[in-house]
């Protein structure tokens, strides 16, 4: 990698920029940052360089480090796992399942995620950050459209849409976090089409 290759830190202009675009910018470095280096390669320092903001201003928004990481993940992740509309509920969920599954394997997120689990089991903070910031976002979007697929009579009414979410990620993370068995997309297809045989109508 040669000293144009490496990540340049945002130039500041003349003036205060507005704090938001100063958020922004932060969480878009963190996002790269933690993708790039994990959690081991993961500061508030580095963090700070890339964005041109203070440490003192990064820590007036997030208590921790890995409270930024996780912000940082799931700005960078959020556009990846927008849940599709198209009508039918077993192409949507196919096509999101493949594309959290894609995210995990393909990229640096696989690594990260699993770090982050790991760590917000001996960091309340980051426990608590990772449900109300990450996981309970996320399993709200796949509740409301399992929801509205149960209203338009494509699944049965007694289904749970809560177990469904279980079922369905919770096999990804189970496959992540205890790799006996590959994540692929021959796996994702068929752990929706086996979900689906017990609640479509």
């Amino acid at each position: 990698m040669t000293e144009t290759d490496q990540p340049q830190p945002i130039r500041r202009g003349r003036g205060r920029r507005p704090a938001a675009e100063v958020r922004e910018q932060v969480l878009a470095a963190a996002g790269e940052l933690l993708l790039t280096e994990g959690m081991a390669g993961f500061t508030i320092e580095k963090v700070a360089a890339r964005a041109g903001a203070s440490r003192m201003t990064i820590y007036k928004w997030w208590p921790s480090r890995g409270a930024l990481a996780l912000d940082g993940y799931a700005t960078k992740v959020r556009t990846v796992l927008e849940f599709p509309e198209t009508g039918s509920i077993e192409a949507d969920l196919t096509a999101q399942v493949l594309a959290f599954t894609h995210l995990l394997t393909d990229t640096g997120a696989g690594k990260v995620i699993a770090e982050l689990i790991g760590a917000s089991q001996t960091d309340p903070e980051l426990a608590s950050a990772f449900r109300e910031r990450y996981s309970a976002p996320r399993r709200a979007l796949a509740v409301r459209r399992l929801t509205k697929a149960i209203e338009q009579g494509q699944l049965w009414e007694d289904v749970d849409p809560q177990v469904v979410v279980d079922q369905l990620w919770g096999a990804c993370y189970h496959r992540l976090l205890i790799p006996d068995e590959p994540i692929t997309d021959e796996f994702a297809r068929a752990l929706v089409r086996n979900v689906l045989i017990g609640i479509k109508r």
